[in-house]
């Protein structure tokens, strides 16, 4: 009966129904994530402990790491034991340190995370507002020539990868007016650069996906009511047509976003920040497996939560689509 009656209410709440439904997704996406990061080891072609040791390594100390990581066992129990660590915080031992590798990642993950929010939120401040200017300038084909100079300014920065744009960066503002440090980390100034190259290319694409949104809304029937009403601009264009303009936007903005993960590898590797992005790329010309296997499930797990808080966000802005949602 209590079990019913828990079904019942879950069915008559479209919130918990989805909170419910997004869970699942993101608890099943969790799980081939974790089993796809398991086979990365077992699909390498020979021995994955050989080759990180190297072709001279003594017969003894190549048997010593596998018994050490347990990969003499079976596939089934390396998959128990592998999930069970993953569980306790244990991503197993780097094979070139030896040093336990959630600490590796521990002290590498928090510079990781000083480039990308900050490059998130700067890619969010200045998309959505630049998109809604440029909108609100250009609607109804007005404005011609800085319509055109909007588009190919940002077609131009989105189109340059971030390894370019970064090198360019260095070398212009870093080496030739030497306005910021050339690499590392010593301080705020080092962010600054970094920050640019991550969220230039992003904020150009998100601004586009902004304007062209923010134009269709302008076009519909309540936005021209809320005009005849003689409602204030601001409270027409921000109360009423961002919104709307925000949920087509957010939809695609989200997986755009989640190239920003990627993108920091390079651009870490660029300015020799020691982060996440430079250790993967050490980690993998070292052949250090486990490493790169734990790596590559932290950047895993950052995309799976941008897609879930942006699903939060599109819920928040139109509830209407959650109720619809079967």
């Amino acid at each position: 009966m209590t079990s019913a009656l828990a079904a019942s209410g879950l069915r008559s709440s479209p919130w918990l129904s989805f909170a419910g439904r997004r869970l699942g997704r993101f608890a099943v996406s969790l799980w081939v994530l974790v089993t796809m990061a398991f086979l990365m080891i077992q699909l390498i072609p020979g021995d994955p402990v050989r080759a990180a040791l190297g072709l001279t390594a003594p017969v003894d100390l190549v048997n010593a790491r596998r018994e050490a990581l347990g990969l003499d066992d079976p596939l089934w129990m390396q998959y128990l034991d592998y999930l069970g660590g993953l569980i306790t915080g244990d991503f197993g031992t780097s094979m070139t340190s030896g040093l336990p590798v959630s600490d590796v990642i521990g002290d590498r993950l928090p510079a990781t995370l000083e480039l990308a929010l900050p490059a998130f939120a700067v890619v969010i401040a200045v998309a959505i507002p630049l998109g809604v200017l440029f909108a609100v300038l250009t609607r109804g084909g007005r404005r011609r020539g800085g319509e055109l100079a909007f588009t190919s300014t940002t077609v131009l920065l989105a189109a340059i990868p971030e390894f370019l744009l970064a090198v360019a960066l260095v070398a212009f503002f870093a080496v030739q007016l030497g306005w910021f440090p050339v690499a590392g980390s010593e301080g705020a100034g080092s962010l600054v650069l970094p920050i640019i190259a991550l969220a230039l290319g992003p904020a150009s694409v998100l601004a586009r996906i902004v304007r062209v949104e923010m134009l269709s809304v302008l076009g519909h029937d309540f936005i021209r009511t809320a005009r005849a009403k003689r409602l204030p601009a601001r409270l027409v264009y921000v109360r009423h047509a961002l919104p709307n303009a925000l949920t087509a936007t957010l939809t695609l903005g989200g997986l755009m976003l989640t190239g920003m993960v990627a993108g920091t590898v390079l651009v870490e590797n660029v300015f020799a920040w020691p982060g996440l992005g430079s250790t993967i790329a050490q980690s993998i010309l070292q052949k250090d497996y486990p490493l790169v296997q734990a790596i590559v499930l932290v950047y895993g797990i950052g995309v799976l939560l941008v897609n879930l808080t942006v699903d939060v966000l599109l819920a928040v802005l139109d509830p209407r689509s959650t109720i619809r949602e079967s």
